[in-house]
């Protein structure tokens, strides 16, 4: 062999070794990566994948066995790592933007009806490129893997096959992988959660869906509704769940210094009426979505963090508030300004009275994707379904919308209340400046900022309304925001506010561990599911409540539960 030939031999066989290295280090990475937080972007982990280790196994099996791997092998490979990739995709991302794990029940079923509402902001031309753009990308993701498993097997393996150092290496490999995901120490470090998990567990979930024996079993048994609501003394419940209100506000500073001087306007407006305020925390059935997993468990008095729970609830005929509340001779009224379409679940609520957006009637300026300002629902249904002093009491269930992500534009306030139900609820110039704000998704923090903001205005000028009936203003988060406003590790906390004018369901709320500060942030009292028990011994005439701390067990002693 000449110089000439030795030296290109030489540089051959190194560039050979610079594809291998390459095509290894992407097919990890592809496993491996880290989401750029708070956003869909990711980020190179220098961690080892198992499902890499497994593929490089495989190949050295293949090659060992018949001396190659054929096309067919090759096209099976790369689409099932393909499908890894995206698991592990779906598994990150959704972790860094909504702070809680992919339910593929559940997300598969919102997703649908949550992009038929973002779409209105785009126009169809940009519907069909992004569907073109995902396409195109899957399938030049599917070809980089694909020629980087062919350099692998062609290349790699029947080398390390002869290799004794190699084989060591892949033996060192396999071993940490192992003992990692065994939980061993500093192996675990070294190691990225596997992906084969996630579809093992998201399998699992689909199978207690619909196979009818596991589903059977999902849903535990109900709690004892009962109460004789005396304490009320025929006082109205207005029970409003404000959307995407969480414990953020009270943890993040940079977020809290403005919703502190916006719950101190609440209080200054209900005290100015006789009324105190009384706030606890509970942790909601879910985080950065899913609202209804929070409505029901507290409509119900069952943890409905399973999302599968809730499904099979609505198909049976569990009780709920509502029926403790229509028995007592309540108007139950359902308040859904997010509903611009047909909604079937309405019927296991049961509300004498069901509202959606188009019932309500709104003329103004549309605000955002759900367009209805929160403040003109709440008008609204006074002029719908006004009080009546002297009939029925009326318990109001109004989940809110105008603080949903992404959290803009915020509608303003508007001072005068009967105007804001009129055809022309805002000056043109006051309209005008707040929807410049646009519909965007960047810098969510500072717009869910002004959108909270804007809620605590609006209850405090509802506050200082005069009302035909006095009322019991329960004001409970649905969930935190979503993990880009959040931060990562936030935990699932919801403050609650209760509003009244009556001392005794004042007392009996501290005795629960409920506090005067409206500003302080207090561990958890208990899930969202408990906070049924304790309003409703709250409101029993026949109750006597159970003093701090362990007031919220203690409602498992209570007369009358079913178990």
């Amino acid at each position: 062999m000449t110089a000439l030939q030795d030296t290109t031999h030489h540089t051959s066989r190194w560039r050979q070794l610079a594809w291998i290295l390459l095509a290894a280090v992407l097919l990890n990475f592809l496993l491996s990566f880290s989401n750029v937080w708070p956003t869909a972007l990711v980020w190179p982990a220098l961690r080892l994948a198992p499902e890499f280790v497994a593929l490089w196994v495989v190949l050295l099996c293949l090659v060992w066995a018949g001396g190659r791997v054929g096309p067919g092998m090759l096209a099976l490979l790369s689409s099932l790592f393909l499908l890894l990739t995206i698991g592990h995709y779906t598994d990150v991302t959704v972790r860094a933007l909504l702070g809680r794990p992919f339910n593929v029940y559940w997300d598969g079923y919102q997703l649908p009806t949550f992009l038929g509402v973002v779409s209105q902001a785009l126009t169809g031309w940009q519907i069909a490129g992004f569907f073109v753009a995902l396409g195109v990308g899957l399938w030049l993701l599917f070809r980089l893997i694909r020629i980087c498993t062919r350099i692998l097997a062609e290349q790699a393996a029947p080398r390390a096959v002869r290799s004794p150092l190699m084989l060591f290496s892949t033996l060192v490999a396999v071993v940490l992988v192992v003992v990692g995901l065994a939980g061993g120490g500093p192996a675990g470090s070294v190691i990225v959660r596997p992906v084969t998990p996630l579809y093992a567990h998201q399998a699992g979930l689909l199978l207690n869906a619909f196979v009818p024996s596991r589903r059977a079993k999902v849903l535990p048994p109900s709690p004892s509704l009962a109460s004789d609501l005396q304490v009320l003394d025929g006082a109205e419940v207005k029970l409003l769940f404000l959307e995407s209100y969480g414990a953020t506000t009270y943890d993040r500073p940079e977020i809290a210094a403005p919703i502190d001087a916006a719950r101190a306007r609440l209080v200054e407006a209900a005290k100015a009426q006789g009324r105190q305020v009384l706030t606890g925390f509970v942790r909601a059935a879910t985080f950065g979505g899913a609202s209804d997993l929070s409505h029901l468990s507290l409509l119900s008095g069952i943890d409905l963090s399973d999302p599968l729970r809730h499904d099979v609830l609505l198909e049976s005929d569990r009780p709920t508030l509502l029926d403790t509340f229509g028995q007592a001779g309540y108007r139950t009224i359902g308040l859904y300004p997010a509903m611009s379409w047909d909604w079937p679940e309405k019927a296991f609520y049961g509300f004498e009275h069901y509202l959606d957006a188009p019932d309500l009637g709104y003329r103004g300026p549309a605000f955002g994707l759900w367009w209805l300002p929160d403040q003109f629902t709440m008008a609204r249904i006074d002029q719908i379904h006004p009080p009546d002093p002297d009939g029925r009491p009326r318990f109001l269930f109004y989940p809110t919308i105008s603080s949903h992500i992404p959290f803009r534009p915020t509608p303003p306030y508007q001072p005068d209340w009967s105007r804001v139900t009129s055809d022309h609820p805002f000056d043109d110039a006051t309209a005008a400046a707040a929807l410049a704000d646009g519909l965007g998704w960047n810098d969510l923090a500072s717009a869910y900022v002004r959108s909270i903001a804007y809620t605590f205005e609006w209850l405090a000028g509802y506050q200082a309304l005069p009302q035909r009936r006095e009322s019991v203003v329960i004001l409970l988060g649905d969930h935190q925001p979503s993990s880009s406003v959040s931060g990562p590790g936030a935990s699932w906390d919801v403050p609650v506010h209760v509003v009244t004018s009556n001392p005794l369901i004042a007392d009996r709320l501290r005795e629960y561990g409920f506090s005067d500060q409206v500003n302080r942030r207090r561990p958890a009292l208990g899930h969202v599911s408990e906070l049924t028990r304790v309003l409703l011994s709250v409101f029993d005439g026949a109750t006597v409540p159970v003093g701090r701390p362990d007031a919220w067990s203690a409602l498992g002693d209570m007369p009358g539960d079913a178990g």
